[in-house]
């Protein structure tokens, strides 16, 4: 029988079939690729010279004996084939008439936890798999919570091997039970749980006789039919990292990029943040000529009406719904390096297009693997999880991970070696400026931003700081009357007070506040030489 790899019809309605992002996950030999190939297989979604290659490679490289080693369809490295276990991830592309399909196959040996992470960045739905002779493994733990920390909300959980303890249902939810319990904590949006024989093809793609006690989906037919929905926030309003500046000729100035969140119109008022210049949308250009709207995935370059400085790492919003730019942020990292994080390190913060020297300036705790609470840290080991506060030399435009993921997301690297050391997810970003917040002057130091108070706000503040003066100065003028009982020298020391006491504050808070900066510039910088 030949099979053929199905592709989306070019020319067919793109909404009849969504777009699924899966990724594989869970301890080491619990069977990832092997599910992922029979899935494959069982979807004939493998062509024919690939099924001849893999006969030829199970003689060669399989663990199956005769029978074909379907983890070889994804484990394509010869380092991979021969120790039999996956190193880097393996993305495999199919489709059926419901729905498209890009699968990660992640690994699960702990040494490469940092490939599946990259793995899981994308993902919709995460696949953990589970050995039912195993149970719940720590390192099923550490990939259900960083597949939770990168956005992750739905998953299947496949309890593989099931052949092995005869189809025992008992088991089965005993471990379904074990996990739900463990993960209880994580967010998850959904949890399904399939018991498979991932070499055999129980439950792939059709139920099998082998499981009469179970009455749930085959794996592929949860998989047509999952829901996956946007953050609530992420249709609000666009978001447009600038990737680059393009200028063919003096007559044409655009900024070139991919939309990361909600839909750009033609014509709309937008800021272009740090700087917080306004302007308004004039074209939105791409290969095929100018069109009206630009949607989340779609790369395009908008031209303005107006000449403003620009640059790559820059974003571009809506102006009623602008976001604000800082130089710290606080974040939950994966530390992938194998040298544990140094306090000073020089490092440079990868963020949405944007680049900048940074350093993490302290670590408030790691993470418990076995119980996910927190634990005391100063540093963080390779494969540890923690939360940290990250500095960085310049103002960056950031939000949080959990309503934008392409402005919540950040790598740090090394900028010595030039090693990603870490991933990141922003937890706490600058909030957003509101609507009253109308200009912005950067400084290399910081963000000031000056906000516009209505009149009657004014006023009231006015009248607010008024009142705490006059008492302050009642409260001095009854002390100095009660010590030296001289009424001149209270009013005089009670009047000065409320007149020459605020200048005196506003004195003292600057010359603090340019103290600290001086100090934490010259330690950042120090960190970077």
């Amino acid at each position: 029988m030949s099979a053929a790899l199905k592709l989306p019809d070019a020319d067919a309605d793109r909404h009849t079939a969504s777009l699924l992002h899966l990724v594989t996950c869970g301890s080491v030999d619990d069977g990832k690729s092997t599910l992922l190939g029979r899935l494959l297989f069982d979807s004939h979604a493998v062509l024919d010279d690939q099924l001849t290659a893999l006969d030829r490679d199970s003689k060669r490289f399989g663990t199956q004996g005769e029978a074909r080693d379907f983890a070889l369809l994804v484990d394509g490295l010869s380092a991979e084939r021969e120790q039999g276990i996956t190193i880097d991830v393996a993305y495999r592309y199919f489709s059926t008439p419901n729905r498209s399909f890009i699968l990660a196959d992640a690994p699960g040996h702990e040494q490469y936890t940092r490939n599946m992470a990259t793995g899981a960045s994308k993902a919709d739905l995460a696949i953990i798999l589970i050995d039912a002779r195993k149970g719940v493994l720590p390192q099923t733990r550490r990939h259900s919570y960083i597949v939770s920390m990168l956005g992750v909300r739905h998953v299947v959980l496949a309890v593989n091997k099931m052949d092995l303890i005869g189809f025992a249902p008992d088991v089965y939810r005993r471990i379904v039970a074990d996990y739900r319990d463990a993960a209880s904590s994580l967010g998850f949006g959904s949890v399904v749980a399939i018991p498979i024989c991932a070499r055999e093809g129980d439950n792939i793609v059709t139920h099998s006789d082998r499981t009469p006690w179970y009455e749930g989906p085959a794996l592929l037919e949860h998989l047509e039919t999952v829901s996956i929905e946007p953050p609530e926030d992420a249709t609000k309003g666009f978001r447009f990292p600038v990737q680059y500046v393009n200028r063919p000729t003096l007559d044409f100035r655009g900024y070139a990029g991919t939309v990361a969140n909600g839909v750009i119109y033609a014509h709309q008022p937008v800021i272009a943040l740090p700087g917080g210049q306004r302007s308004r949308i004039d074209r939105i250009v791409t290969a095929d000529g100018d069109i009206a709207t630009a949607v989340a995935g779609q790369a395009v370059t908008l031209t303005l009406t107006d000449e403003i400085d620009i640059s790559r790492g820059d974003v571009i919003v809506p102006a009623d719904d602008p976001l604000a730019a800082g130089t710290e942020v606080t974040a939950r990292l994966l530390w992938m390096a194998e040298a544990p994080h140094s306090p000073g390190q020089s490092l440079q913060i990868k963020l949405g297009t944007a680049t900048a020297n940074a350093r993490v300036a302290g670590v408030r705790h790691a993470i418990d693997i076995h119980s996910f609470q927190p634990r005391p840290a100063a540093t963080l080991a390779m494969n540890e999880i923690g939360v940290a506060r990250i500095v960085f030399d310049r103002p960056l435009v950031t939000a949080d991970y959990a309503t934008d993921r392409e402005l919540g997301a950040l790598v740090l690297v090394d900028r010595m070696t030039n090693q990603t050391v870490a991933l990141g997810v922003v937890e706490s970003a600058p909030p957003r400026l509101r609507l009253d917040e109308t200009q912005i002057h950067v400084r290399p130091d910081k963000v000031h931003r000056v906000i516009g108070y209505a009149g009657s706000t004014k006023r009231a503040v006015f009248l607010q700081r008024m009142m705490g003066r006059l008492l302050r100065g009642l409260v001095l003028f009854g002390i100095v009357v009660w010590l030296s009982g001289n009424w001149t020298l209270a009013s005089v020391v009670g009047l000065a007070d409320v007149v020459l006491g605020p200048l005196l504050n506003s004195a003292v808070a600057s010359a603090w506040r340019h103290w600290r900066h001086a100090r934490s510039h010259t330690e950042l910088l120090g960190a970077g030489h």
